[in-house]
């Protein structure tokens, strides 16, 4: 019963003693005995010294039985504690060695490694010996694996692999210990002091993450600054390649060591192997693909490129090659006069990526800050990085990086006008050092853009591979649109066949081909020829995905979703703003080159439904109908409305009305020569405005005077004999010319039933026609293309 209760009761305190003692008795081990209580009993009487009040749970044990219980449990040292785990680890890896099994191997060996790293002082000599004999049975597995056939375990092969790395790097730290231990093996029986060897300083290129995070200003208790010198460079050059790719590197920090080796490097070729690895690092550091390089850095890097150039040119006994064996050796190498090394690396890879950094930023810059105009002063800077990488490409015969960087080049000129080009020609000329020369483009003052532009694509031609080759095709073809060529341009473009194939290309190679399209399409309707621009417009504004066509932004269908990593693909694809071509101006040359098309075509058409379903622009069409739907149409507000508002007084002869239209677009001002193109719309609204005319109102006539019909249109009766005729040719008009009486006689011939099923029958089996012909092309040019890799194999 507890004693609060009992108190209560009023109950003695002997009865509490009574329940304790009985509770106690419950609780203990064993019972006491009778005769010991009888003992007891008896020496209760004599006087004794006090003992000390032991716990109620050793009631029954005596302080013998304790003392013995407490000798049986031994204490054991950390030291010893170690010492057996590290017995334990070395035994189980001697086991598994037995068997070969590397798994056990490497779990083992991390334990070892574990309990090595909390040994305040010395490491013992059985670690050294451990890790020696560990390293041998490791080549001898190696080997063996090389001369059998049998394929190893998945399994054990990763471990074996696993293994090969670790004991490489660990025993690095340890190289003088197990040398010695090599020389002069020291037996387990010998004494203590002799089987510990110093624990090796912590290395000082591998500081702690204090010291080692950017701007700290902590310095860890006991560790020393860290020096570079020309003599450690390639231990601390190598040290950082191994640890470049894993998860913990500080990036920063790797650039910040590979800059001060810059710094201490005596030699060209100390500066060139710490290059080679301090450019990749600095491209390395963001390894993002949606955000650009910090530009401070990207200058960093395209100057640490000059450099290694400027090295490469004034020490001509070095070559950087991709096929060269990896350089080995951490001391300088012994050249002979005469003698070229070559070095491992690849200067055209930094190239592609130091201009794909600089596209990338012009990517996320808004075009309209100051900052876009700013990042794209650096081209000069990026474009003098690329004729010096070309010219020291043709100096060493290295045709394949001479063409890619021809290909940058080229990307960088072929859509920029001519006084342009001039004046980076001339820019570049002053950066890089003189006596360079390039045989492909001799760098003289007086060089012309266009023979420029020319022999870059016919290095490309006879020295790229396919891509590379039509990629230049299409930047030549862009290039002659652009300054107005549009005969050369066409001619180039038919003769290559790129619209057989272009659809099995990638995706840039498709786009800079609808840039090129486009291109001949303004081409063509800045020379006046509105049929051919039309054509060359059609399969790009016609679609409705210009912006998306041309890589210039995206444009999300409705009801549409896009992967997300597609999503990422399409905005890494864009083109910079300054490469843009104006989608409102395309529009509205496409438009109206439809308006001076549709318009005659729909008056020919007159009341015949089946003349007038067929179509030239659908878009045109779509918009006329919606236009004319409207019960009220407002004054015209932006280029659409302008070019409807033209189409209607066009197809109602009111054709000065259609030119005052036109004519106010403002969109025009952007095209050079703006004059000049206004001039041509209103003599091509006047000729179409007679076409449309006389179909019209062919069939209410008889006879129509030249005169009058010059006089109505303000054309020459040159220009009206002239469009009349070849109406007639064409078939187009049932009529004659009476040159006597200066007038045209219309006949009126209506086709019968049967004429009319024969012509319709006739433009189907027109399109059938045209439909195989081009399905026999993709036919044959697949086929070709199959042959021309079975000969490649071959």
């Amino acid at each position: 019963m507890p004693k609060f209760f009992s108190s209560l009761n009023g109950g003695s305190d002997t009865e509490t003693e009574d329940e304790i003692i009985s509770s106690d008795e419950e609780i203990s081990d064993g019972d006491i005995s009778e005769e010991e209580t009888e003992s007891e009993r008896e020496e209760d009487d004599v006087p004794k010294a006090p003992k000390p009040k032991g716990s109620r749970f050793t009631i029954g044990v005596s302080d013998e039985e304790e003392s013995e219980g407490e000798d049986k449990r031994p204490v054991k040292s950390a030291k010893d504690k170690r010492l057996e785990a590290l017995e334990s680890c070395v035994k189980a890896i001697e086991n598994a060695q037995k068997i070969n099994d590397w798994v056990v191997i490497q779990n083992e060996f991390d334990k070892l490694n574990k309990i090595i790293s909390k040994v305040p002082l010395k490491i013992p000599r059985l670690y050294i010996k451990t890790i020696a004999s560990l390293e041998d049975f490791l080549n001898e597995a190696l080997q063996k694996e090389k001369e059998s056939k049998k394929k190893m375990n998945a399994t054990q092969a990763k471990a074996l692999n696993s293994m090969k790395q670790k004991i490489k790097k660990n025993n690095r730290l340890y190289e003088e210990e197990i040398e010695k231990w090599r020389q002069d093996p020291v037996e387990e029986s010998e004494e203590e002091s002799e089987d510990e060897v110093p624990k090796p300083k912590p290395s000082i290129e591998e500081p702690s993450d204090m010291a080692s995070s950017p701007g700290s200003e902590f310095i860890p208790v006991g560790s020393k600054s860290i020096e570079y010198t020309s003599d450690n460079l390639f231990k601390k050059l190598r040290e950082i390649m191994e640890a470049r790719g894993k998860k913990n590197t500080d990036r920063l920090e790797q650039i910040k060591v590979l800059q001060k080796l810059l710094e201490v490097a005596a030699t060209p070729y100390q500066k060139i192997r710490v290059l080679i690895a301090l450019i990749p690092a600095q491209f390395d550091y963001n390894p993002s693909m949606s955000n650009y390089m910090n530009v401070d850095m990207w200058k960093s890097t395209q100057k640490e490129i000059n450099q290694l150039l400027t090295i490469l040119e004034t020490n001509t006994q070095f070559m950087i090659h991709e096929i060269m064996e990896e350089d080995i050796d951490d001391k300088e190498p012994a050249i002979e006069p005469g003698q070229v090394f070559g070095i491992r690396g690849s200067i055209v890879s930094f190239i592609d990526r130091l201009d794909d950094e600089f596209t990338k930023s012009l990517q996320n810059i808004d075009p309209h800050t100051t900052d876009y105009v700013d990042r794209l002063k650096d081209e000069t800077d990026l474009y003098d990085t690329i004729v010096r990488g070309q010219i020291y490409f043709e100096k060493n015969e290295l045709n394949e990086s001479t063409s890619r960087v021809v290909m940058r080049r080229l990307e960088h000129l072929y859509y920029k006008p001519d006084q342009v080009i001039q004046t980076v020609e001339n820019t570049v000329q002053q950066l890089y050092p003189a006596g360079l020369d390039s045989k492909i483009t001799s760098p003289t003052s007086g060089c012309d853009p266009t023979d420029l532009i020319h022999s870059l694509c016919v290095y490309l031609y006879k020295n790229g591979e396919s891509l590379l080759r039509t990629r230049a095709m299409l930047c030549h073809i862009y290039h002659h649109a652009l300054h107005n060529r549009f005969y050369v341009a066409r001619d180039m473009l038919l003769m290559s066949h790129l619209q057989d194939n272009i659809h099995q290309s990638d995706v840039g190679t498709q786009i800079l081909h609808n840039r090129t399209m486009v291109q001949v399409g303004l081409c063509a309707f800045r020379e006046g020829m509105i049929k051919e621009a039309q054509s060359c417009l059609q399969e790009i504004c016609g679609t409705g995905r210009a912006k998306e066509l041309l890589a210039q932004g995206l444009q999300l269908q409705r009801y549409a979703q896009l992967p997300l990593e597609q999503e990422k693909l399409d905005r890494q694809r864009q083109l910079p703003f300054h490469m843009h071509i104006n989608l409102e101006l395309l529009e509205c040359a496409y438009l109206t080159c439809s308006m001076l098309l549709e318009i005659p075509s729909m008056a020919a058409a007159g009341s015949n439904p089946e003349a007038r379903k067929k179509v030239i622009s659908k878009p045109f069409r779509r918009m006329l109908d919606y236009n004319e739907r409207q019960v009220f149409s407002g004054p015209p507000e932006n280029t659409r409305d302008h070019i409807m508002g033209a189409a209607k007084a066009l197809a109602a002869g009111e054709w000065k009305r259609c030119q005052e239209l036109i004519s106010a677009i403002k969109i025009w001002d952007l095209m050079p020569e703006t004059q000049k193109i206004k001039e041509m719309l209103n003599r091509k609204i006047q000729e179409e405005g007679l076409r449309t005319y006389l179909f019209t109102y062919s069939a209410y006539y008889e006879t129509l005077g030249l005169e009058q019909l010059a006089t109505m249109f303000s054309l020459p009766i040159n220009a009206v004999t002239a469009i009349i005729s070849k109406m007639i040719w064409n078939e187009e008009l049932v009529a004659s010319l009476d040159q006597v009486d200066n007038v045209v006689v219309l006949h009126r011939v209506e086709p019968t039933k049967v004429q009319q099923l024969s012509l319709m029958f006739a433009e189907k089996a027109a399109s059938f026609v045209e439909a195989n012909e081009r399905t026999l092309e993709l036919k044959q040019a697949a086929g070709q293309n199959q042959r021309d890799q079975q000969r490649q194999k071959g």
